[in-house]
């Protein structure tokens, strides 16, 4: 059976290193890390992006009874309608795509992948379990996503940096 290792070990005085200075353990090599790096930040910036519209279309809704439509026919009028806001109760569009739900599945779906791309990237830098909390709430606390990857991602450079043996694996 294979024992799991810690993520930092002590170096061996070999002459690499000095006793006792500790080096890190990756769980992947560097391009791996760095591939995952790649998929977090463009996934943390467009989850961000669709919870601030997500954000906007419920204030829309909640605040001023507004739905977001996108053509078909308005209810009053009868006239075609092209793009933009229609009353929610009574319907003030008839027909049409309704944006607004759109929005909500796309960041749901969106942030499924976020999660996803957080799991790869929290398991190959073998980080605390505090730190993928954080990274989970990226994705549903407004502008936080964009602040965490900015950390997370220095913190990144800055691992692999000062650590430049450590993810070779091959």
């Amino acid at each position: 059976m294979i024992e799991p290792k810690p993520a930092i070990q002590p170096q061996q005085p070999n002459g690499t290193g000095r006793p006792g200075s500790k080096k890190r353990r990756f769980g992947g090599t560097e391009a791996q890390i760095r591939s995952a790096l790649k998929f977090y930040k463009v996934l943390a910036y467009l989850t961000g992006s669709m919870l601030l519209l997500l954000c906007a279309e419920l204030i829309a809704r909640y605040v001023f009874g507004q739905y977001l439509f996108a053509g078909g026919t308005n209810a009053v009028t009868g006239q075609p309608f092209g793009f933009g806001f229609a009353g929610a109760e009574p319907p003030g569009v008839l027909g049409g795509v309704n944006v607004s739900v759109a929005v909500l599945i796309v960041h749901g779906w969106m942030y499924v992948v976020y999660l996803m791309s957080n799991f790869r990237l929290w398991t190959l830098m073998r980080w605390p379990f505090a730190k993928l909390i954080v990274l989970a709430l990226g994705g549903v606390v407004p502008f936080l996503s964009f602040f965490v990857e900015k950390k997370f991602h220095a913190e990144v450079e800055a691992e692999l940096a000062s650590n430049p043996q450590a993810p070779q694996r091959y």
